[in-house]
């Protein structure tokens, strides 16, 4: 069993949820492979959307999720297999996305099914996507007592 590779494979899949909510994209793009294949669903996003390249998928996440828009991936339960410099994975995933400026808050959860390769020693995503296992979504003005309190993306007069 390669112990190293795992736990390079598992900090990689924490590293591309971290970076993907706090919008951090030259480090999102690093854990991708260029020529990776997306495959993401989301009912309430109108998709599934597919891609073919790491810049398509970048490009797609820094325009769904600019702005105001406040996200928290959170991925447990990995399954995964090492074959040499190639792996497998599969992660459950629950994800919370406020959009803000919408009143909307959407709850959901899927589980990742991913590949790995790794390139000059690194470890990279090479395929990713994943199934809905549910999704639900709120208006915020209809939440009795919501408020959110805190958010990092507000522009600065709304965090006073």
């Amino acid at each position: 069993m390669d112990f190293a590779a795992l736990e390079s494979i598992r900090a990689l899949k924490y590293r591309y949820l971290r970076t993907l909510d706090l919008k951090q994209w030259d480090d999102f793009a690093d854990t991708l492979c260029h020529d990776i294949v997306g495959s993401y669903g989301s009912p309430s996003g109108g998709l599934p959307a597919q891609f073919t390249s790491r810049d398509q998928i970048v490009d797609y996440m820094r325009g769904a999720l600019g702005g105001n828009i406040i996200t928290v991936h959170v991925a447990n339960h990995p399954e995964i297999t090492v074959d040499g410099d190639t792996a497998s994975g599969s992660w459950c995933l629950e994800d919370t996305v406020i959009a803000a400026d919408y009143g909307l808050l959407i709850r959901g959860a899927a589980y990742y099914h991913d590949t790995y390769r790794r390139e000059d020693g690194v470890w990279r995503i090479a395929t990713t996507g994943y199934q809905r296992i549910y999704e639900s979504k709120m208006l915020t003005g209809e939440l009795p007592g919501y408020a959110l309190t805190a958010n990092r993306w507000a522009p600065a007069e709304e965090n006073r």
